[in-house]
């Protein structure tokens, strides 16, 4: 949960998207959806990730309920030598989310871990879900309902999950994404079930 005395969009950091000269692309923007961050009152995201970025892929991801804004994550130590311990992101967070074979790797050393789910009919589901990213990509991109720069403070899609007021938003009713493939830092979900786990070291995604 967040420190005391402080909310949990603090906890997580700020950043003035306006500011910030990357405009948020739609077919990028959603796509990550994969990914990550939970309401204030369930799992809010206040943790110090390891600056070890992830690999996450998927044939299809399917929301109801999407968001995304910019945040300001903190390391334990800096991503590269000699650079801040802060690293832009955008949080994308999904109400509800289905994801067809499941692919997620991270290098570990000399090592690869591998973990795939969903591979047959039945896919991996999500509550809550919210993902931290720098880099997402997709096939194609359909969203319904989408309003692109909305404030972030006045986000409705993921109950308990907004950005920082006067900051760069988007949402949608819903999203889905073909070929998603994303490069993350974090993630989080209320439950995330996942059918067919499997767990190797090894391969890619």
């Amino acid at each position: 949960m967040a420190p005391s005395g402080k909310t949990a969009q603090e906890a997580r950091g700020r950043v003035n998207w306006r500011r910030f000269a990357v405009a948020l692309v739609p077919t990028l923007v959603a796509v990550a959806a994969l990914v990550v961050m939970t309401t204030q009152s369930v799992l809010a995201v206040s943790f110090s990730i390891s600056g070890t970025p992830f690999t996450v892929t998927a044939t299809q991801l399917k929301g109801q309920g999407f968001e995304q804004f910019g945040v300001l994550d903190n390391s334990v130590l800096p991503v590269l030598p000699g650079h801040s311990k802060q690293i832009v992101l955008t949080a994308n967070a999904i109400r509800s989310a289905t994801l067809s074979h499941l692919c997620q790797a991270v290098t570990l050393g000399a090592l690869t871990l591998r973990i795939t789910a969903g591979q047959g009919s039945t896919p991996v589901r999500a509550t809550n879900l919210v993902v931290d990213a720098d880099q997402l990509s997709g096939s194609t991109a359909s969203f319904t309902n989408i309003h692109i720069g909305q404030d972030a403070s006045t986000l409705t899609e993921v109950p308990g999950i907004t950005g920082p007021a006067g900051d760069f938003a988007q949402q949608a009713d819903s999203v889905t994404i073909d070929n998603v493939r994303q490069h993350a830092y974090a993630t989080t979900a209320g439950t995330f079930t996942l059918p067919g786990f499997s767990l190797s070291f090894g391969g890619s995604c």
